[in-house]
Order: structure tokens, then C-alpha cells, then sequence
């Protein structure tokens, strides 16, 4: 399995926003930072904020910041909102198996259904904060040219 651009600049995007608590930020900064394309990003940012994981304000003194603490943003919850097909095989796609001749006498779907759950279970047990928690936030923040004020300090 391989998460889409889409979702992997998402979290990136969402990474950014957390290390810069109670600060709007540009599109343009973000993508600088993380060296991404700036009009992908955009077509991402537009979604996370349809999903209520970010706030965006339009003109003078706008700018992009997380919608809620990094607390209560779960990455499996972002995964789920940004990726479009989490089948991981052809017969995960329809009732009728995508043609597959196997479809019902096979148990790869239902091996393949089980660890996908696990898989998700994981991103469902850990949260933004999660991935921003000492020592990542320095390391991350000098990574993406940052002052390294944890917050709350």
C-alpha cells in the first residue's frame, strides 16, 4: 500500500501548522519549507479545510492555521478524509470482486481487510500531537528553518 501525494502533503501541511501554534501561515511558507509544489498545496489545504482540520482566512492578515489542538486531530481520521480508495486489491473495489475469478473462494480480501484495519488502527491511535511531541519538534523545526520554541515555552 502507498498513501497519494495528496495525503502525504496533507500531513505535511498539517506537521507545519502544528509547529507554529497560534500563527497563520501562508501556503507559500509551507511549501517553501517542505520544498513542495505551492499549487498542489493549494488544491490540499482547500480539502483539510472542507474537513475541518484547518481554518483559512482570506486577505490582510489571513492565513492558515489548525482548526482545533494537535491533540484532537487523529491521523487516521486525516488518512481516511484524504485518501480516495483504500482498496489494497481489485476485489476490495465492488460486491462482485472487479472481475477477480476467485472472488469467494479466496481469503486474501479478508487477510488483506485485516491488516488494512490494523494498519488504520494505528494512524486512529495516534494524533498530530503525537507526531509533534519532544524531541520531534526541535528536530522537525530546524528541519524546516523554524525557531524550536515548543508550546507553551
Amino acid at each position: 500500500m502507498r498513501l497519494t501525494l495528496h495525503t502525504d502533503y496533507a500531513l505535511r501541511a498539517l506537521i507545519y501548522l502544528g509547529l507554529r501554534p497560534g500563527r497563520r501561515v501562508s501556503i507559500r511558507e509551507i511549501a517553501a519549507a517542505h520544498r513542495i509544489s505551492e499549487n498542489h498545496l493549494v488544491k490540499v489545504v482547500h480539502n483539510l479545510g472542507r474537513g475541518g482540520f484547518i481554518e483559512t482566512v482570506r486577505g490582510r492578515g489571513g492565513g492558515l492555521q489548525l482548526a482545533r489542538p494537535p491533540e484532537q486531530i487523529r491521523v487516521g481520521d486525516v488518512v481516511r478524509f484524504t485518501e480516495e480508495d483504500m482498496a489494497l486489491v481489485a476485489c476490495f473495489q465492488s460486491a462482485e470482486g472487479a472481475g477477480c475469478a476467485l472472488v469467494n473462494a479466496c481469503r486474501l480480501q479478508s487477510l488483506l481487510g485485516e491488516a488494512l484495519g490494523a494498519f488504520m488502527a494505528v494512524l486512529d491511535g495516534r494524533t498530530l500531537a503525537d507526531l509533534l511531541a519532544p524531541p520531534n519538534w526541535a528536530a522537525m523545526s530546524a528541519r524546516l528553518g523554524l525557531a524550536a520554541a515548543a508550546p507553551g515555552a
